[in-house]
Formats: structure tokens, sequence, C-alpha cells
């Protein structure tokens, strides 16, 4: 057993089996506590006050991380003056190929249960939308720090169904209350009671596969020698596996199926002072997306990954209070004025003795900013990326209606997504817009179908027909995006049986041909339906007269001289961070309750990466051991 190893053994052990050493940028002396090493120099760099100097510290990345966990020099803090986002060079970027991604075919614990009860991969026939993973919350300087953080939760409430979370900070004891379900079902009054204190942080999360464990609802708390930190993360980690069996290598204990906990791990190992800095170390070990919040004794960080691929927003209320949220729209809830975003490559910290003060993660790549959060995810009334998320989507409808037009009588929308879309089309057509589709906001996820089968039965329950507005008409259809196809084949058909004469459909994105690995669950390439099918093919395939999805070109001429800044691998294949394990954790939970085993033992909650020529042999380092 390695368990008794001392914990530099396990460090030195850590740092030389993760990644090869790296050139570094000189920096300041390291402290006399510290012995410095040789050709060791730091990867952070202060980002000062004025926007020039904090523009010219960006740098290219490396494309490996080898950052020792030791030896770190010191930095010398100010109090920093609230910037507006940065803007970066913007190199050209072609996307020219597709992914060619498989699942896994067999579950190894899909025999221990019958037939009838719920796989581990999980079926979107009702329900064909990426989901979210997740939205975070942090709230530094208020008396009432818990509720507000549970009202802004409320807000978020769409990226994230399953699970909810808030730890507040006080007397220097940080004190968590957690649950399954929405974030009415998990606080009330009395458990809001139990969070007093003037820092809290929370979290709202969605899971993919199995039913949502207890234990792996956010924010975790763990304590390591120096005290206690908590943390809320939004994100998926492309290199989870890896890091996790080093860690596991060197005696760790992982008590979760989540991402996050590694993060917890590499901070608690780390020899970096202060304890800012050991989130720093953790980061630069970390590959993929991550906008993440944590909480100290005394302090209260947040941090956004190089690439920026999830957003994460900073506001301030009348009374001076300090706020860290997903979506704007969790700010206007609680009436804290939107400042600017947490920069990606950015580090946060505030505490009371020097306010707010910021750090950029060196060396820095051109952000990749998910585009999918304009399209479908975050809430129309937020600005997500500096860009109004409603303006975006009624440009879309308008892209489409000049692009894609159609003789017809009546605009109508997939409720709730592809309103504003809609409302752009119909505009620019100069044809009516109406609520053909009225949506139950009262369904469950779970429902009891009679004895005598009901076709389309689940997309019946979320979406009714409206009679008069659709009897006869050439109708406009207007959706967000189509995963597998399953449920806009239904709706088309809910649609011609209300009388409908025809049923144009567009769909307010390109279409999607490649998995997401940074935060988004969607299926293996192999199921997306736009991967496998023509546009024509999917046309025949839906059932509806025409088809026409929001061109890739003219998504990107929009988007103007922004256009680079935004990841578009779902639509392209290309990834900018492109997975370097065969089998890629997916969003969410893998484990259901009461099952744990080791981590190549259960299938259910893993897609193939993207294969490549040997991928298994060249950039899994677990494929060997998988073999045996």
């Amino acid at each position: 057993m390695r368990i008794s190893w001392r914990l530099s053994h396990l460090t030195s052990s850590f740092d030389s089996s993760l990644q090869k050493p790296r050139e570094r940028k000189q920096g300041l002396l390291p402290p006399p506590s510290l012995p410095s090493k040789s050709n060791s120099f730091s990867s952070l760099e202060l980002c000062f006050t004025s926007m020039a100097a904090s523009t010219t510290n960006l740098s290219p990345l490396a494309s490996h991380l080898s950052k020792p966990i030791t030896n770190k020099p010191p930095f010398y803090l100010v109090p920093q003056t609230l910037l507006n986002p940065l803007y970066f060079p913007l190199k050209p970027l072609f996307h020219t190929h597709k992914p060619h991604c498989t699942v896994s075919s067999k579950n190894p614990i899909a025999d221990f249960f019958p037939a009838n009860k719920h796989s581990f991969i999980p079926s979107f026939t009702d329900d064909d939308k990426p989901r979210e993973e997740c939205g975070v919350v942090g709230i530094f300087g208020d008396p009432e720090a818990s509720r507000l953080c549970y009202l802004a939760l409320h807000a978020l409430q769409h990226r994230g169904q399953e699970g909810a979370g808030i730890v507040a900070v006080n007397n220097n004891v940080l004190q968590s209350v957690t649950g399954v379900g929405l974030v009415s079902d998990v606080f009330n009054e009395t458990k809001l009671s139990q969070l007093p204190g003037e820092m809290a942080i929370g979290h709202v999360r969605y899971s993919t596969a199995g039913s949502s464990m207890l234990k792996n609802v956010q924010p975790f708390v763990a304590g390591y020698r120096f005290g206690s930190v908590g943390v809320a993360h939004n994100g998926n980690l492309v290199n989870y596996r890896t890091l996790r069996a080093i860690l596991e290598d060197n005696g760790s204990i992982f008590n979760t199926s989540s991402d996050t906990e590694v993060v917890l791990h590499l901070i608690a190992i780390s020899k970096a002072r202060p304890f800012f800095l050991r989130i720093v170390d953790a980061c630069e070990k970390l590959e993929g997306a991550y906008s993440m919040v944590f909480v100290t004794e005394d302090k209260l960080v947040a941090v956004r990954d190089p690439y920026g691929f999830r957003p994460l927003v900073m506001g301030r209320r009348t009374n001076g209070a300090v706020v860290f949220a997903s979506e704007t729209c969790a700010l206007d809830l609680i009436e804290a004025t939107y400042e600017r975003e947490v920069n990606p490559g950015e580090v946060l910290v505030v505490d009371k003795k020097d306010g707010v003060q910021s750090l950029c993660l060196l060396p820095h790549p051109e952000p990749k900013q998910c585009i999918f959060e304009h399209i479908y995810f975050a809430l129309p009334n937020s600005v997500v990326f500096g860009r109004s998320v409603y303006e975006s989507r009624h440009v879309f409808g308008e892209i489409l209606a000049t692009e894609a037009p159609v003789d017809c009588d009546v605009v109508i929308a997939v409720p709730d997504s592809g309103v504003v879309a809609a409302l752009g089309y119909a505009a620019k057509a100069g044809v009516p817009f109406q609520q053909g589709l009225i949506r139950s906001h009262y369904v469950g996820r779970t429902f009891i179908e009679p004895s005598q089968k009901i076709r389309d039965f689940g997309v019946k329950l979320k979406l009714s027909p409206v009679r008069g507005v659709l009897e006869g008409k050439r109708v406009v259809v207007v959706d967000d995006s189509i995963v597998r196809g399953t449920t806009s084949s239904k709706i088309v058909r809910l649609i011609k049986e209300a009388g409908a004469k025809e049923v144009h459909l567009r769909i307010a994105s390109p279409p999607i041909i490649g998995s997401c690995y940074y935060g988004v669950d969607t299926p293996s390439a192999e199921e997306l339906i736009s991967n496998r099918m023509s546009v024509e093919e999917i046309r025949e395939f839906i059932g509806c007269d025409s088809l026409a999805f929001l061109p890739f070109s003219s998504l990107q001429k929009m988007l103007a001289s922004d256009s680079q800044k935004f990841c578009y691998a779902c639509f392209s294949g290309k990834y900018p961070v492109m997975p370097k394990e065969v089998k890629v954790k997916k969003v969410g939970d893998f484990l259901d309750d009461g099952l744990n085993g080791p981590m190549d033992s259960i299938d259910g909650g893993w897609v193939r990466g993207p294969k490549n020529i040997d991928v298994e042999k060249e950039i899994d380092p677990l494929y060997q051991r998988s073999k045996i």
C-alpha cells in the first residue's frame, strides 16, 4: 500500500508523471521560505489596472501542461480596478472536417439490472436538446449572502434542475446544504437559517446518466491541513481520467464521480502559498472548460479557463457586495449591477483586506467561447460574452428569413428557446407571429402513461397545438437546434394533425455534427442526425415540407470581429482543446446510487473522443491498463 507515502513524495511523483517541462517566463525572485529551482518560473502575471497592460500581458498557450507544484515565486497584488472585457488578437480559423466518434458498445454493469430499468445512457426521445451542465454563484460581503445566493440560483435554474447546493462561511466555518431536486425543493426558511454569514457560493446541476446522487451535488467542501475550501464548477475536464488515475496511483481516495473532485485533490497536494496560488497550481494541470467559484474562511475566488468556454460574470450590489454568476439574469434578480466578465484565464480574489484583486493565467490563447450559450442555453434577458442573448437570437431569425424564405401564413416557435428567433423571422418576413404551440410548465421528469399506448406521448404532454392558429395554414416553425431529430419529427406530426396545410421547419443554428467535451451534454457524433444525413434526408425523416438551418458562414458574419472568439466544435468538428483520452467523461454522473467500482468497469457515463489513427495507443495513458 502506498497510502503511507509522505506528501512530498506524492507531489514529486505527480509532477514527474504529469507533463513535460515547458519554458517559463522569467518572474520575480522566489521567497526565502521556498527553495528556488533553476529554470523553473511562474506562468502567472499580474493583471494591472490599465487595459493596455492587461492586453499586453497575453501570450500563446503552450501545448502541454507541465507546471511543477512546488517552488512558486511571490506575487505582490494591488486592489484591482474593474476593467471592461479584454479583447484579444484574432487569427483565421478554418473548419473543414467532421469528427468520427463511436459510443462504447457495452455497459459492463447493464447485466445486473432488468431490461425495464432505466439505462445509464439517457434517452433524449422526448427532450432532444443539448443540456447545460450547471450554473454557479458566488457572493462576498453581504449579511444575507446565502439568501441572495438562493435567489440567484433560482434565476439560473434553467442551467440545471437535478440538484442544488449552497455553502456559506460563518465565523471561519464552512457550512453546507445540498439536495436533489429544484432549488425550491432543496431550500426552505429553516435550511437557509442554517447558512448565516457574509460569504456564500451556490450551484445548480444537471446530470446525464443514472439518478442524481446527493454526494455528487455541489458545492463540494473539503478540509486540508491549512483549512477548508468549497468549490462550485461549471464545465468539463477533458483530461479528468488521466488526472484521477495519477492521483489514485499516489494514494488519493475519491468519493464522487465528478471531475470537480480532482480540483480539490490538486489544491490539497499543492505546496504553493498563499491559498489562491494553490488554485492557480491546480488550474495549470486542467484541460478543458471550467468556470469555478471557491470559498475559504476569508476569501472568495472566481476562476475561468484560458479559453473562456463557459460564461462567468461579475457584478456589485449597492452595499458593495461582490457577486459572481454564470449569467447576468442572476445579477438582475438580486439587484446587482453588471460590471464585466471574468476574463478568460483570469483569477479574481476577493477579501476584506484588499478588495478585488486580479491575476491572469499565462500563457494565454485566444478565447473560444461556447456559441450555444447564445443559441440555446442562456436566458434571453442575459448578457453573455458581452452580447445580448435576445438580440443574437432575433438576428438568427432574421437571417433565416432572408436566406431561407418560404411562402407562409403564420410563423410559430417551438417554445421556449425558439421564440425570439421566430420573432426575428416573422418581423423580417412580414408574416404574423402567433403561439401555435403551448408549452406545459408543470410536467415532471416522470409520468404515468395509460396502458393503451398514446403515440408521441412525451411530446404531447409538453406541447399542445392551437388548432385555431394552425388549421389550413402554411406554417413556419422555428426551433433552436436539431440533435437526434426524434422530437422534431413528433412536433411536425403534431402540427399536421392539428390541420396545418404545410409545415416548414427553420433551425436557428447550423447543423450539429460533433459532440461537445466542454460542459454540454450531447450524444456521440454517430447519434447526431446531421452527422449521418444530408439536409434533404433529414427533411424526409422529420416529415416537414421544407427544412433550412442557419448557415455557418452567416453566423460567423453576424458575429463580425468577434467570430473567432467563439467555439464552433459542435458545428465543425474542430476542437480548440482536443481530448487526449480514448474515453471522455460525459457531463454529470455515470454512477447510480449505491454503485461504485473501478473507472474502467463502468462505461455508461463515457463517450469516445474524436478518433484518429492509433489514437488509443497514442493519446490515452490508460489504454494499456484497460486492456489488461
